[in-house]
């Protein structure tokens, strides 16, 4: 039985396929966090550009029918 269990734990800690697995789990959860943040960004510069476009439209002195 003692020597099963110690063959169990020499193969456990030789494997490197979990190893493998966490790296790739680290790795994705770092390209989400980049994603999540870029698009963030993104959305904010838009939005900002969007209103300043509004502004600009409604100070023009031109009649706009659309609303902004």
């Amino acid at each position: 039985m003692r020597s099963t269990l110690m063959m169990k734990l020499r193969s456990f800690r030789t494997d490197e396929e979990g190893v493998t697995l966490v790296e790739y789990g680290i790795a994705l959860t770092l390209a989400i966090i980049v994603g999540v943040s870029a698009l963030t960004n993104l959305g904010t510069n838009v939005s900002d550009e969007m209103v300043d476009a509004c502004t600009v439209l409604n100070n023009s002195g031109t009649t706009n029918t659309t609303a902004c």
